[in-house]
C-alpha cells in the first residue's frame, strides 16, 4: 500500500483512508504492508493515530523532502522540483524501498492512493518493475477543469494520469461523479473503474462516544448557545462561507439569532484569518468562533456533542465529497448542507434523508435553508441521518469493497478472498 498520508501525518482526514484499510483488510484475507514517506515531509504531525497502526504491520518510511521547506532558497525553489507535486523526491527513495519491501513480503498486488500524484508514479514503477497487478486509488479527480490552475502543472498531472491508465489493473474513485469523469476521459478503461467512497471508523467513534459522554454531563449543567460546527479546512475558493455569513447577518438583524442562542464554530480551518475577516466584515464576529486543531478522537467527540453540523462544498467540486461528510452521518446530528443540489455531496445527504440544504453560491437559497434549519434546531425537531445511510458509510463496508477490487485485479492468478483459507 503506497500512501503519502499515513500517521504521524496530522491535519488532514485523508490519513484515515489508508490507515483504516490497513487495519481491516486482514479480516478479509489480505495482509497489507505500507510504503510511506519520512515524517520530515509533513508540515504537521501528531501521535494520536500512531497507536492505531496495527502491531506487526510492516511500515517502510522512504526518503522524501518537501521542496517548499527543504529545497527553497530565500523562499523560492525551481518549479521542476515541484512537478507533479512538492514531494516528488519521494519517488527517489520509495522505488528502491518498495522493491525491497516486495522482495521481503512477496505481495500479490500493489495499491497506491492519491492526492499526492507522486504516489501513483511510485505505484506505476513498482508495478512495471515487479510485474504485480496494481490498483490506483484516485479518491478525487486529479486533472480537471480549472485545477491545477498552472497549465504546466496541469499537464504534469495529466501525464501521470496517462501512465496510470496505461498500467493499472483497476482504478478506484471516492464519488460517482469522479468515476464518470474518468470513464469519459479513458473510455477503454471504463469497465475497470470502481467507486469506493470514504467512510467512518466505528471503533474510533465508539472511543469518541465514551469521551463525549464524560463531558456531556458537565455541559448539561450550564446554559449555552446552540453550537453549529464546521469541522475541518475552509478553502477560500471552494468552501467559502461568505453567503452563509450574509444570511447569518440578516437573521441577526431580524432578531432571530444572537450570541446567546447560536455559536457557529469553525474547527481547524487552516485559514483562520480569512474566516475571521469575513465574519467581521459581515458583522457576525460575535456569533463565530475559531478553534484550533484537535486530536482525531476529540474531533469526533466534538461532532457528537454539537447541536448541528455544517457542510460546505462549492459547485466547482461537484464530483467530490468531503471525507468528513461520512463522519457527520455517523455522528447522527442534524446537518446543514451548503452544496450544489446536483453534486455528489448534496446527493449523499439527500440519500441520508437530511432535508436542509442549498447551493453554497445561492445567497437567497442559503438564507432560506439557514432559517429553516435554525427553526428546526431551536425547536428540537431537526432531522437526523437515516440509519441505513449511516450503516452503509462504515469503513468496514468500504474495506470489503476494496478487497473485492483487489481480488478482481489479481484474477485469474489467485482465488477470491472467500475461497482463500
Amino acid at each position: 500500500m503506497v500512501s503519502f498520508q499515513f500517521p504521524p501525518m496530522a491535519g488532514t482526514s485523508g490519513v484515515q483512508r489508508a490507515l483504516r484499510f490497513a487495519q481491516q483488510l486482514p479480516a478479509l484475507g489480505w495482509s497489507p504492508s505500507i510504503l510511506t514517506a519520512h515524517p520530515r515531509v509533513h508540515a504537521h504531525t501528531g501521535d494520536d493515530l500512531v497507536g492505531e497502526i496495527p502491531a506487526g504491520l510492516p511500515v517502510r518510511r522512504a526518503f522524501a523532502l518537501d521542496a517548499a521547506r527543504h529545497l527553497a532558497v530565500a523562499g523560492r525553489y525551481p518549479g521542476v522540483l515541484a512537478r507533479p507535486d512538492r514531494w516528488h523526491s519521494w519517488l527517489l527513495g520509495a522505488v528502491p524501498a518498495g522493491l525491497k519491501l516486495i522482495r521481503e513480503t512477496r505481495p500479490d498486488a500493489i495499491w497506491s492512493t492519491y492526492p499526492i500524484p507522486t504516489a501513483h508514479l511510485i505505484g506505476y514503477w513498482l508495478s512495471r518493475l515487479s510485474g504485480l497487478p496494481w490498483v490506483a486509488d484516485f479518491r478525487d479527480p486529479m486533472a480537471h477543469d480549472g485545477y491545477p490552475a498552472d497549465p504546466v502543472l496541469w499537464r504534469s498531472f495529466a501525464a501521470v494520469e496517462r501512465k496510470v491508465f496505461a498500467q493499472a489493473a483497476r482504478f478506484t474513485f471516492t464519488t460517482p461523479g469522479a468515476a464518470r469523469l474518468y470513464a469519459k476521459r479513458f473510455p477503454a478503461a471504463a469497465e475497470r473503474i470502481r467507486v469506493i467512497e470514504n467512510g467512518y471508523s466505528e471503533d474510533a467513534f465508539q472511543q469518541a462516544e465514551r469521551a463525549a459522554a464524560s463531558t456531556a454531563r458537565d455541559a448539561a449543567a450550564t446554559a449555552a448557545p446552540r453550537v453549529l460546527l464546521h469541522s475541518g479546512v475552509v478553502y477560500p475558493d471552494w468552501r467559502s462561507p461568505v453567503r452563509l455569513f450574509e444570511a447569518l447577518a440578516a437573521a441577526k438583524a431580524a432578531g432571530r439569532v444572537d450570541a446567546t442562542r447560536l455559536r457557529l464554530r469553525f474547527r481547524a480551518t487552516a485559514h483562520d484569518d480569512f474566516v475571521r475577516d469575513l465574519a467581521a466584515r459581515h458583522g457576525v464576529a460575535d456569533l463565530v468562533e475559531l478553534a484550533p486543531t484537535l486530536p482525531y478522537a476529540d474531533a469526533l467527540a466534538e461532532m457528537l456533542r454539537a447541536d448541528g453540523l455544517l457542510l460546505l462544498q462549492s459547485n466547482d467540486c461537484n464530483d467530490q465529497i468531503p471525507a468528513k461528510a461520512y463522519e457527520y452521518l455517523r455522528a447522527r446530528r442534524p446537518v446543514l448542507t451548503l452544496a450544489d443540489p446536483a453534486g455528489d455531496t448534496a446527493q449523499l445527504m439527500r440519500r441520508a434523508e437530511l432535508p436542509h440544504g442549498a447551493a453554497l453560491e445561492d445567497g437567497p437559497g442559503v438564507a432560506a435553508a439557514l432559517d429553516r434549519f435554525l427553526d428546526d434546531l431551536f425547536h428540537d425537531r431537526a432531522a437526523l441521518p437515516a440509519p441505513r445511510a449511516v450503516a452503509a458509510a462504515s469503513r468496514e463496508s468500504r474495506t470489503g469493497e476494496l478487497a473485492r477490487v483487489l481480488d478482481e485485479a489479481c484474477a485469474p492468478q489467485m482465488p477470491t478472498a472467500e475461497a482463500r483459507p
